[in-house]
C-alpha cells in the first residue's frame, strides 16, 4: 500500500483534535483546529517517517471521528 492512515479524533475533555497513526509509530499531535492539525502532521511525519526508518508512502489518509450530543427539546 503507498499511504499512510492517519487517525484524527476529537478530545472533548481537553477541546483538542488528536492525530494518530499505526502507520507512523510515534506520531501523537494535537490542535484546537483539524486543519492546522493535518497541516502540523504532514510536516513532522516527514522526519518521524525519516528517524523510524518507515517504508516511504506517497499518500496520506485522514480519518476524522467527532461526536457531538445534542439536546432534543
Amino acid at each position: 500500500m503507498n499511504s499512510y492512515n492517519i487517525q484524527l479524533d476529537w478530545d472533548d475533555e481537553a477541546e483538542v483534535w488528536m492525530a494518530t497513526s499505526e502507520d507512523i509509530p510515534g506520531l501523537i499531535l494535537e490542535d484546537k483546529s483539524a486543519d492546522k492539525l493535518i497541516q502540523r502532521v504532514l510536516l513532522a511525519a516527514q522526519e518521524i517517517i525519516e528517524l523510524n526508518g518507515v517504508e516511504k508512502r506517497q499518500d496520506f489518509y485522514f480519518h476524522c471521528n467527532r461526536h457531538e450530543r445534542v439536546a432534543v427539546a
